[in-house]
């Protein structure tokens, strides 16, 4: 691996401040979106190495729990040379000067980073090398490092990184790196403990919501009771009275005539804001507050989703879960939106001699419920805004808040801390606005925080979904016609170039969706987690349906898309879809005589450039499932962190059990049944596996996602398991109110 062309304009060379170090970074991208001339890759890192040999790397993505904190240096550490157990790890600050999406979202992180990180620690070390060859008067050639140290063998001559960092940056920026190949790889692959371990398990300061200063006032809002109510008045007489209350006022987070980007998410535009000593008197008077509410017109909304503007549409009224299950039946009965079209589906359906499978699934709204409630600080002045929290998309949400504000970027600093939790909830961090508006007009730092109830009522959920599958047998049992119809509120599930498309002659995959006034965002694994689970449940009742093993059934539609692919636009490689497949066959024992009597259920699905497959082994006990044992097969590339990887998969199987089983959000009169957690049921301790065995297919591919991709198949591995176990197919999510009676919803 090397890169031929790297100019300046692809990598910044800064002399640190005080000791005459090196410090090298690499933007996300140069001006025409590309760098050096390959894909662009939205990733970046900084190296500082000071004279007395600290090396630092600073991690510009926000750490949500999955890792990059880790093993994105463990990857520019490994091509710099060095011993990982000696650097130290920063989180960096927001800074779009250097860095552009800065941000963790779609298992991208490293797979983006996994060149340009290398890159930044080779482009120093060889930096490093040609100082030492200067110095030393040797040919650069004959220069060698090892853990951190300079060598030259033929005069014994050794320094530190440290030593030789001053004459580094004034060496010329090289033009040809070479990395190293996998077989050299001696940090990559190797797990390594988590940087921040220590300090969470002793309880320090990492969070968002430990943030403390001087003179810092606690901040809560009131939003409207439901969806489709907007604020009209309110009385804060009583609040007022209250000891150490400072102020109640109303805010407007975004400007009406502002064109809202990605992330620029937010159900309630107009809240109260309370603003006192601290949280329990905040609390106290939040209460008292007496607010009229009003019904919402119907609106429509700019959006500008990364250069995609569109214009969405609001309805009025007070929305409900029953009639959200009328409109979507009749939806599914209309015309669709047809996404792609390979063959002809209704004249397959037609032959003789062809048996038809037709089900319907369904999935309802579900909330995030990160541990960590949301929250964050800001200190707003006239000059400058200093603001401290857990963000997922730190760059997008400053860009909203200098828009609002009306200050220019670079005064704007924001700090960003660990998450405790994202799974895409704080992609839409309008809290952040929130929290400035309310410290520019009180002139004090503020630190704003939402109460789970806060959080669960006023919107950004998983949206809810429904898909009608049909698919014709013919008398040899083989699929030769399949159908999807997919649609949500208000966003559709659909992908329709992933398998089985490209494995079926006669294949139709169409669309819709339902306005809604709910508002909705990324839930881990967006759409996927739904299409997953609505497609691998009906893929292996279609097994049973021909006749044909779970597993050998899918493995021959994919053999079929590899030797005779229909269409242009297959998402996913049969090759590496079989094999996880194969694999997971080989480790689960599926098919052994001696697992015959194991009630277990299979699934396997491709999202995030990754493949992922479980086997889910349950028992019945007292007519409530226990999951015994879960086998997973992951190919995402070469393992950066297998340990971290290991924990992501396992963290994916526990969640994804839990949405499947307990997980919704229910609507009524635009309110939210479930408030807190002890109306909405979260899977608990003792529901977890009893084992989780995770395996990944070890190839020399670069790294793709991980964080995502082993989630939405637990849904259908698990759907399957328990008809193994009851007898009953599972069409309706939440599991545990399905209502089984075989024939779909």
């Amino acid at each position: 691996m090397s890169n031929p062309i790297l100019d300046r304009r692809s990598f910044l060379k800064i002399t640190s401040l005080a000791g005459g170090g090196l410090m090298i970074g690499f933007p996300f991208f140069d001006k025409d979106n590309t760098i050096s001339g390959s894909n662009s890759i939205p990733i970046n890192a900084f190296i500082k190495i000071t004279s007395d040999n600290v090396i630092t790397i600073l991690s510009p993505n926000p750490e949500g729990g999955q890792g990059v904190k880790t093993s994105m240096p463990m990857m520019v550490a490994e091509d710099l040379d060095v011993d990982f157990n000696k650097i130290m790890v920063q989180q960096a600050d927001l800074d779009t000067a250097h860095f552009t999406r800065q941000f963790i979202g779609g298992s991208q992180a490293i797979h983006l980073g996994w060149k340009t990180l290398r890159i930044a620690g080779a482009t120093a070390r060889k930096m490093l090398m040609t100082a030492a060859a200067k110095t030393w008067n040797v040919p650069v050639e004959e220069i060698t490092t090892h853990l951190g140290r300079l060598l030259h063998q033929k005069s014994n001559k050794v320094a530190t990184y440290g030593e030789m960092a001053s004459i580094a940056v004034t060496i010329p920026i090289p033009t040809n790196i070479d990395l190293k190949s996998s077989k050299e790889f001696r940090i990559i692959g190797k797990t390594k403990r988590q940087v921040d371990l220590h300090k969470i398990i002793t309880g320090k300061p990492l969070f968002g919501i430990d943030t403390r200063t001087q003179g810092m006032m606690t901040a809560m809002i009131v939003h409207p009771p439901a969806f489709g109510l907007k604020l009209k008045s309110f009385d804060a007489g009583e609040a007022l009275k209250m000891d150490g209350i400072k102020d109640v006022f109303s805010i407007k987070i975004f400007n009406d005539d502002y064109e809202r980007q990605f992330f620029d998410t937010t159900t309630f535009n107009e809240v109260i804001a309370i603003v006192g000593q601290d949280t329990w008197k905040v609390m106290q008077a939040k209460k008292s507050v007496k607010a009229d509410w009003i019904p919402i017109e119907s609106y429509s909304q700019k959006r500008n989703m990364l250069g995609r503007k569109s214009v969405e549409h609001i309805p009025a009224g007070l929305e409900n879960s029953d009639d959200h299950t009328r409109i979507w039946k009749d939806a599914l009965n209309q015309p669709a939106t047809v996404r792609r079209k390979d063959g002809d589906v209704e004249i397959a359906f037609g032959k003789q001699g062809i048996k038809i499978l037709e089900r319907i699934y369904t999935a309802p709204f579900l909330a995030h419920n990160c541990m960590e409630p949301m929250n964050f600080f800001a200190h707003v002045t006239d000059d400058r805004a200093e603001l401290t929290g857990p963000l997922q998309k730190p760059e997008f949400t400053e860009q909203a808040l200098a828009a609002r504000l009306g200050m220019p970027l670079e005064k704007i600093d924001v700090k960003m801390t660990r998450l405790g939790g994202g799974f895409g909830r704080r992609s839409y961090a309008h809290w952040m606005i929130e929290a400035a508006l309310i410290s520019k007009k009180v002139k004090a730092p503020v630190k704003l925080i939402y109460t789970r109830e806060d959080d669960m009522t006023s919107g950004i959920y998983r949206p809810a979904y429904a898909a009608k599958f049909r698919a014709a047998i013919n008398e040899n049992n083989n699929l030769v016609g399949f159908h999807v119809k997919a649609g949500g509120i208000p966003e559709s599930p659909l992908f329709p170039n992933r398998f089985p498309a490209g494995a079926v002659e006669n294949y139709l995959a169409e669309d819709f969706t339902i306005d809604s006034n709910i508002t909705v965002g990324s839930f881990r694994a967006p759409r996927s987690n739904f299409m997953a689970a609505a497609e691998q449940s009906f893929m292996d009742e279609l097994a049973e349906f021909a006749g044909k093993d779970p597993i050998e059934f899918r493995l021959e539609l994919l053999k079929s898309a590899k030797e005779k692919p229909v269409g242009q636009n297959n998402e996913y490689d049969a090759d590496r879809y079989s094999g996880v497949l194969q694999l997971i066959k080989e480790k689960s024992g599926w098919g052994n005589p001696g697992n015959k009597n194991i009630k277990r259920g299979v699934a396997a699905y491709f999202s995030h450039d990754s493949y992922a497959a479980h086997v889910m082994d349950i028992s019945m006990r007292n007519a409530v499932p226990v999951v015994d044992m879960v086998t997973s097969v992951i190919d995402c590339g070469i393992v950066v962190n297998p340990d971290s990887a290991i924990n992501m998969v396992e963290g994916c199987i526990v969640d994804g059990i839990g949405n499947a089983l307990y997980g919704q959000l229910k609507i009524k009169n635009g309110n939210t049944e479930q408030k807190n957690f002890d109306t909405y049921r979260m899977i608990r301790m003792h529901e977890i596996p009893k084992k989780i065995e995770v395996h990944f297919v070890k190839n020399d591919l670069d790294p793709s996602g991980l964080g995502e991709p082993p989630y939405p198949p637990v849904f259908g591995a698990l759907a399957n398991a328990l008809y193994q176990a009851t007898g009953k197919r599972y069409y309706r999510q939440p599991f545990s109110e399905e209502q089984p009676n075989g024939q779909g919803s």
